[in-house]
């Protein structure tokens, strides 16, 4: 049993929920922006059902069977958006370096009544236009930045004013390093980290679904399987007890038969009538149940054509030896459910790394340069000089007029109950995810035993169960022939075929037990998705 194909699940949502995934400047970036965000979820039909439709008959090997459970089953689909929100944190991560730009301007224009004669005039007019701009980020290391440019436009009718109006320009840089908490890369990009981890122990946890998934899938086939077979074996009884019946007919008619013998051979075939009925509405159950696996219940035109499963019930015994300490080895190093409580363990030092670094003080560097410039109409009430923007950029690109700083802060908690109590609980996480994964490798240790054990078990049960069938088979032809010779009553004969019909029945049982079985413990190594040849991308 094997799938040589790679099923990349797509999954069935139409249009899209970003509204942002260009950077600024781009074009794409204003459309993705301000463009309204399409919030309406269409779901595709299944695909690829009309390929198995062979002369009316949905026609599936268990190959092609999986391969439709893999495209069109709605909870693999559904399983398949857990590790969406897990990879959006991821991106949500990358939002601490986002840069920042912000812009403002005001005009403001104010009247006022003078009370002194400093102010040039009667009544004090004046017109205030400052415009800023900045742009601010985190680094990697830590450390902060804000570079940003004002200008601003400032005239009044004072006579005393010098410049008017004047034009004022300005140019800042700000400079933030942490020295101890929140210092160096690492500690900076811990959540990154952890996202990233979270999203690899949900990639786990994934697989670990869809293996469940898979195998209860092909559980579900051959749970048609089964009914069928059944079916078959109450479609034999139900022919021997005919054959059965119309014999005694025919005796009664030539008076060989009592009339009261003849209620046996009857009641006879009225039970095997009822066994058949019920295996077909058995059968039809399992049908339902495989279709919904497949998404056949989603197409009307499917949905109602009869199914073929073309596997064949009898499972070989040869070849199915298996090493139960060998297989163990497997699981431990393939089954997703011990990698994600691995993958916590990773997490786990990641939190503690961030819960010791809030215990750290909070002490840091900070820097900064300012330059600026100013220009406008010299004296225009009595002989103006002509002025204007260009003289403050040029003052102010001519560093002629600088500012420095340069600081330290501290912030040291006397005590952080906090931070201490996150480190504790971070610990206690710790602890019990590595319990965690001891219990799991038990766990995969016992059910990998106890899987070996039913796989023997089944094959043993087969042996014996074939056995039974051949012993009453011949059982059945010895009571035929002693009736036939007058040895014998025709008790004895519909007898042999109860027991042959339940002989018939457990073969069935065996042979669907054994695959069951071997089914279970590729899911317990975690091998289902490697040997159905399912590559989940």
């Amino acid at each position: 049993m094997s799938i040589r194909s790679v099923f990349v699940l797509i999954p069935v949502l139409a249009g899209s929920a970003f509204a942002q995934l260009s950077s600024f400047p781009k074009p794409s970036y204003f459309r993705e922006t301000f463009s309204q965000v399409n919030t309406r979820v269409e779901l595709k039909g299944p695909v690829g059902l009309k390929d198995f439709v062979l002369d009316g008959q949905l026609s599936l090997s268990l190959k092609s069977y999986l391969q439709l459970v893999m495209a069109n089953n709605t909870d693999i689909q559904i399983q398949m958006l857990s590790v969406e929100a897990p990879k959006n944190a991821i991106m949500r991560a990358l939002a601490t370096w986002d840069p920042t730009a912000n812009a403002t301007f005001s005009s403001t224009r104010s009247k006022a009544p003078s009370v002194t004669e400093l102010a040039g005039a009667s009544t004090s007019e004046a017109l205030s236009q400052p415009a800023n701009f900045s742009v601010s980020q985190v680094l990697p290391t830590g450390a902060q930045y804000t570079a940003g440019f004002s200008a601003s436009k400032n005239s009044s009718n004072s006579s005393y004013a010098l410049l008017n109006p004047n034009l004022n320009s300005g140019m800042s840089l700000e400079v933030s390093q942490p020295l101890l908490r929140n210092r160096g890369y690492f500690i900076n990009h811990i959540n990154l980290i952890l996202a990233k981890s979270r999203y690899r122990a949900a990639d786990y946890n994934l697989k670990n679904n869809l293996l469940q998934m898979v195998a209860a899938a092909e559980n579900a086939y051959w749970d048609v399987i089964q009914a069928r077979e059944n079916l078959h074996v109450a479609e034999s009884a139900q022919k021997l007890a005919d054959e059965t019946l119309k014999l005694s007919q025919k005796e009664l008619a030539l008076g060989a038969l009592s009339p009261l013998d003849i209620y046996n051979p009857e009641q006879q075939l009225a039970t095997a009538n009822l066994g058949v009925s019920q295996a077909q509405f058995s059968l039809a159950q399992t049908e339902y149940a495989l279709r919904r696996q497949m998404g056949a219940d989603l197409d009307p035109a499917i949905r109602q054509l009869p199914i073929v499963l073309t596997e064949g019930v009898e499972a070989p015994l040869t070849g199915l030896e298996v090493d139960a300490e060998k297989e163990v080895e497997v699981a431990l190093h393939t089954r997703p459910d011990l990698k994600a409580a691995s993958q916590n363990l990773d997490i786990d030092d990641l939190s503690l790394n961030s819960a010791h670094n809030e215990i750290l003080p909070n002490l840091s560097v900070t820097g900064s340069y300012q330059t600026q410039g100013i220009g406008g109409i010299v004296n225009p009430y009595t002989n103006p000089i002509p002025g204007g923007l260009g003289d403050a950029l040029s003052q102010m690109f001519g560093f002629g007029f600088p500012v420095y700083s340069f600081g330290l802060n501290l912030q040291l908690p006397l005590r952080n109950h906090a931070a201490v109590a996150d480190m504790a609980d971070a610990l206690v996480q710790k602890k019990r995810d590595t319990l965690n994964v001891r219990t799991t490798q038990q766990q995969i240790r016992l059910s990998i035993l106890n899987a070996v054990s039913n796989l023997e078990s089944s094959k043993k049960s087969l042996e014996l169960a074939r056995a039974a069938a051949d012993f009453a088979a011949k059982y059945l032809d010895a009571e035929n022939q002693k009736y036939t010779l007058g040895i014998d009553q025709m008790q004895f004969v519909l007898q042999a075929q109860n027991t042959l019909t339940q002989a018939q029945s457990q073969v069935v049982q065996a042979q669907v037990g054994l695959r069951r079985n071997l089914l279970n413990l590729y899911t317990q190594t975690g091998e289902l998705l490697e040997q159905s040849g399912i590559v989940v991308q």
